[in-house]
């Protein structure tokens, strides 16, 4: 079970966004990577095509999935852990508060 998935919101602990939050718009298990909403912005040149305009655009970069923490329900960084329900399906929970996570 991945502890980061999309539509998570999540917080950047290091890098030139540290500290800023967004949502994960695509998670990569085998790159151990993930795009975030907002965040680890890059410019890129585009050439033109039927459906876009030529010119420079502003996408997101993938993050490293260690450089991410899911936020809490107060927007502070948490760790996620793993808890077996009785009915045997696995949830995700946040180590700080305890709070299982939806998703």
């Amino acid at each position: 079970m991945q502890k980061i998935r999309r539509g998570d919101s999540v917080v950047v602990l290091a890098g030139k966004d540290k500290g800023r939050t967004g949502e994960v718009i695509q998670v990569m298990p085998k790159e151990n990577r993930a795009l975030v909403r907002g965040i680890n912005m890059v410019k890129r040149h585009q050439r033109q095509t039927q459906t876009e305009q030529a010119g420079i655009i502003n996408k997101e970069a993938s993050v490293h999935l260690s450089n991410l923490a899911v936020a809490d329900g107060d927007g502070k960084p948490t760790r996620v852990g793993i808890r077996v329900n009785k009915d045997g399906t696995k949830v995700r929970v946040a180590k700080r508060s305890g709070d299982v996570i939806d998703g």
